[in-house]
């Protein structure tokens, strides 16, 4: 029986060659393109995912209230770590990372290059975390404060296929390091906060330590307000998160006593939502997973409606059939079966090609979502999603058809008298409905997305990005400031010369210790701090709305500059000449400097600190003329070679840092620009079977118009008009939609843009214009048939 069913599927798909095409492409493509968006979502689900320990690590958040907001940091002091283990009996390991940001100059022998992606790290990184260590002890990593453990891919690098442990490996030609371990390379699906290629130990910063105007005796160990550390914490199994953090607290404010600790809380973010959320736990890459998952099953339901409608529009050329079979005695079940059968068999084919098209675009696929994903048949999980995808797609498209082909009555469907009004009708018209008001949230989605990106790429900043380029300053080079300022000048495409203690593009340095005059009681103020010369502001261009900035002498480490959120925050007026204290160190506010965004339009201005302190100058910004850009890349090249003759020359714009704030952002747009247009694509194949199946059901009406004289326009506008209407019912469904979706989208950027009356007109003509072209072919092919053959079997 089996094999009947099938042999007559087959001969019927073989018999309509155009319709076998369009169904199985249509499905095959939605199929695909829902099993692409299901496997990005499964891939994002799955960060981190891998650690036995997920449930029980934690990363620690520091609230502070501020001005009656909660200001968090997924950073906490160094200390912290180390009390908690002693104190706290429900930690059971406690493991700080502090990135290395600039590259290290790797030499062994005659192999020497640039490594970045390095961190200092607790020896209980590889006890804690999944991240095994092919060669050394994973519980004693670094014997000493001269060891370093290897990733597989950079051991391989220098050491080939030779055992690299106890090799002395130099880094930036002045320290070696031991090589005391060897770890498995890191998988894809890690969190960048976790990623790393190289490791030191933590303890070596107590080395490298500075504490500002302060100076603590044990170093990093009793600085508390240093929040520039990631803490994790292993707790016991069984422990309540809240009543550790209470702890934390508890320990923080006793070893910093004052006003500022008091509005401090600890607060913890588990493993399992580190890659998707924020630090205070509210959504972040989280929103992108939802949406793309809704847009993966409106992707499937699109592609189940047009097979429906496909099917549906073939009904009446298999009426006789079902007719004629039941006349010799076939069941409802028989014939049930068939063109379940039938359905099974289409949606077998429409695989294949899913699976042909997900080989062929998933290595562009992965390049656009800047990915490493596969799609192994065999894995349990892709297995899984495909096995659900498609036993859900032939349910909902597979049933439907093969119930309304089966029951029809013979002798009705002998004479080609078949219902094509009531409630089968309403549900083919409900179908195109929901089809375009899917594709016209999409098509709103699509414009507001651009143009979010495009406020983004043109919003102004409060200071001037382009063609400034940027570099660390490496060896001595911050001895000689002002030899390189000179150097630097007199080459060609060089218009100017600034030093600054970070990357203005992302601020990652605040403090609390910060007095003024007039200062409330109580009053918690946390500034972002940025250290820079005199000339930074105009090679910035950077605007001081009061005041002054700096004179380029001495007297400058007394003077400070706020931007205008810090004064507001501050509470103060009239600020210019007044006293202020920073890092314990007194001063005057020397002006007032216009707002500037110093991190990606995702978070509001915050205050920030302008000071002069050329200890901490890590940055050397060269303004170029741009059209001689190459000229002073070159010159800043020869100026570092000369401080650090072994070291590569690493440099980058502050335009391409910027966009790279928003490369998520980006791909998301792009990602989801292919995906809408493959909705509205298959969407158009459904209303092409509609407007078919419309032609069929009316060919007899149509011939007695034309042997009465109607025009081929009128014939067309008969068939077209009714399904435009249905196209306007679902732009009036569609658009509160969007604009909740939309607008929910948005609320993850500070500054954004307004959803405008023309995105929803713009949605609402292009769908109109695209449901146009789809049955303009079909209605005008209809009315330009021959009236006699339509009528010569009456």
């Amino acid at each position: 029986m089996l094999r009947n069913y099938f042999k007559i599927a087959f001969r019927n798909l073989a018999k309509s060659k155009t319709y076998s095409f369009v169904t199985i492409f249509g499905l095959g493509v939605g199929l695909a393109a829902g099993m692409l968006l299901l496997l990005w979502v499964q891939d994002e689900l799955s960060f981190n995912g891998f650690h036995c320990n997920a449930d029980r690590l934690h990363i620690v958040a520091a609230n502070f209230k501020v001005d009656g907001k909660t200001q968090t940091w997924q950073q906490s002091p160094a200390p912290l770590a180390s009390f908690a283990k002693r104190q706290v009996p429900e930690v059971a390991d406690a493991v700080r990372i502090n990135r290395v940001w600039e590259a290290r100059l790797f030499r062994y022998r005659d192999k020497v290059s640039n490594e970045k992606d390095g961190i200092y790290t607790d020896t209980g990184f590889f006890t804690a975390f999944d991240f095994p260590l092919l060669r050394g002890n994973p519980k004693n990593p670094f014997p000493n404060n001269r060891s370093i453990v290897l990733t597989e891919t950079v051991a391989k690098k220098y050491f080939g296929e030779t055992d690299p442990l106890g090799k002395l490996l130099q880094l930036n030609d002045k320290d070696s390091y031991t090589v005391s371990g060897v770890a498995a390379d890191m998988p894809a699906n890690t969190s960048g906060g976790l990623k790393a290629r190289w490791f030191l130990p933590f303890a070596m910063l107590n080395e490298q330590y500075k504490g500002g105007e302060k100076q603590y005796p044990n170093g990093i160990e009793g600085d508390w307000g240093n929040y520039n550390y990631t803490t994790w914490f292993l707790l016991k199994s069984g422990v309540s998160t809240e009543k550790v953090a209470q702890k934390l607290t508890q320990i923080h404010r006793k070893n910093q006593p004052g006003e500022f600790s008091k509005t401090l809380t600890y607060t913890f973010l588990p493993m399992p939502k580190y890659h998707l959320y924020n630090a205070d736990g509210t959504g972040a890459g989280i929103s992108t997973v939802r949406i793309f998952a809704i847009v993966a099953v409106v992707i499937l339901l699109i592609a189940c409606i047009n097979y429906v409608n496909l099917v549906t529009a073939r009904a009446t050329k298999r009426a006789k059939e079902v007719g004629i079979r039941k006349m010799v005695g076939g069941s409802l079940g028989q014939l049930f079966g068939q063109f379940l059968g039938e359905s099974v068999l289409t949606f077998g084919l429409a695989l294949g090609l899913a699976l042909l098209l997900i080989g062929l675009l998933l290595p562009v696929y992965n390049s656009i979502a800047q990915k490493e994903m596969g799609f192994d048949f065999l894995n349990p999980t892709i297995l899984g999603t495909v096995g659900a995808t498609m036993l859900v797609t032939l349910l909902v498209a597979g049933v439907y058809p093969a119930l309304l082909l089966s029951s029809f009555q013979p002798l009705q469907a002998l004479k080609g008298r078949i219902a094509t009004g009531g409630s089968n009708a309403a549900f083919r018209r409900g179908l195109v409905v929901v089809q375009f008001a899917a594709s016209i949230t999409l098509i709103v989605s699509t414009l507001v997305i651009g143009g979010q990106m495009r406020f983004v790429r043109e919003k102004e900043l409060g200071y001037d990005k382009a063609n400034v380029l940027v570099f660390g300053m490496g060896g001595e080079m911050g001895k000689h400031t002002d030899a390189i300022r000179s150097e630097l000048l007199k080459q060609p495409g060089v218009a100017g010369v600034g030093f600054s203690s970070q990357n203005i593009v992302w601020l990652g340095s605040s403090s609390g210790d910060t007095d003024w005059e007039g200062k409330e009681p109580g009053r918690q103020f946390m500034v972002n701090q940025l250290s820079g010369d005199k000339q930074l502001f105009d090679l910035l261009g950077m605007q001081l709305v009061e005041g002054q900035g700096f004179y380029g002498t001495k007297a400058d480490s007394g003077r400070y500059v706020l931007n205008q959120t810090a004064i507001a925050r501050m509470g103060i007026k009239d600020p210019v000449g007044k006293s202020f204290t920073f890092h314990e160190r007194k001063g005057v506010i020397a002006g007032v400097v216009k707002d500037f965004h110093f991190a990606s339009l995702h978070k509001p201005i915050e205050p920030v600190i302008l000071f002069y302190s050329p200890g901490w100058w890590q940055s050397v910004y060269v303004k170029t003329t741009g059209r001689d850009a190459q000229k002073a890349i070159a010159a800043a090249s020869r100026v570092w070679k000369t401080h650090n003759p072994n070291s590569e020359f690493d440099y980058s714009f502050l335009d391409d840092n910027y966009a790279s704030l928003y490369e998520a952002d980006q791909r998301t747009g792009t990602l989801f620009n292919y995906f809408a247009g493959i909705a509205i694509f298959i969407s158009c194949l459904g209303l092409f079977g509609l407007v078919t199946y419309t032609a069929e059901t009316k060919v007899k009406e149509i011939g007695i118009r034309k042997v009465l004289g109607a025009s081929v326009s009128q014939i067309a506008s008969l068939l077209s008009v009714d399904l435009l209407k249905l196209v306007l019912v679902a732009f009036v469904i569609a658009t509160p939609v969007a604009w909740y979706v939309m607008n929910k989208w948005l609320q993850d950027f500070a500054y954004r843009i307004d959803i405008g009356w023309w995105v929803f007109a713009l949605a609402g003509f292009a769908a109109v214009a695209i449901a146009l072209l789809t049955v303009s072919f079909q209605a005008v092919k209809a009315a330009l048939a021959n009236p006699v053959k339509s009528l010569r079997s009456e």
